[in-house]
């Protein structure tokens, strides 16, 4: 006989420090109910991420926020991988192009980087990546990947959105993910197709 299991509603906490990553996954958790570290009584630091792929740098923040709190935690690592640019930024994304000097760039400041070292480039194919590491306790943890293939603009198109949103264009839907309203995004992104994976494991 197949044992079903089934979540009551819980508050899970995200690793991360970014309010807009936080809004943009929140709607696909209901009715569970995501919060940040600071709303769990913890002052989010971001742990060193030396992992070499999205999943293990999933796998790092997720463990050090469960570390600190002992409570259902989830953590998204997440990212542009340009196919002419052998995968850049992949799992540098966030801080593309920063450094010591310069401390982190702004996302503006990170597009006009892409977009300087694609000058010329034929090849504009890309995608974006979003690995979830979601654990509960110390026995269920969770691990999901998904992608959103795109075309990279030679020009950033929208407003909406975050990070490399304004220059990752869709065929299908004619639009930038930056000029997508927040229910056509969450219908094709990375993070909206990974978050239903996850959610089915939770029902």
């Amino acid at each position: 006989m197949k044992t079903i299991i089934q979540f009551a509603s819980m508050r899970i906490v995200l690793a991360s420090g970014n309010p807009k990553k936080a809004l943009e996954l929140s709607p696909f958790l209901a009715p569970h109910e995501l919060i940040s570290p600071q709303e769990a009584g913890f002052i989010w630091d971001y742990p060193e991420e030396h992992g070499t792929t999205f999943i293990e740098n999933a796998l790092i923040k997720a463990e050090y926020l469960f570390s600190k709190l002992s409570l259902p935690v989830l953590a998204d690592d997440s990212g542009l991988c340009i196919d002419a640019l052998d995968g850049r930024p992949g799992i540098h994304s966030a801080r593309y192009g920063s450094t010591t000097q310069t401390g982190k760039l702004s996302d503006y400041e990170r597009n006009l980087i892409v977009l300087k070292e694609m000058q010329g480039m034929q090849q504009r194919s890309c995608r974006f990546i979003c690995a979830l590491m979601c654990i509960l306790d110390s026995y269920r943890k969770y691990i999901i990947q998904e992608t959103c293939e795109g075309i990279l603009l030679e020009t950033m198109q929208g407003t909406n959105g975050f990070g490399y949103d304004p220059l990752f264009y869709i065929p299908e839907l004619g639009k930038t993910m930056a000029e997508l309203t927040p229910e056509e995004k969450n219908r094709v992104s990375h993070r909206g197709k990974a978050l239903r994976q996850l959610m089915k494991l939770l029902d």
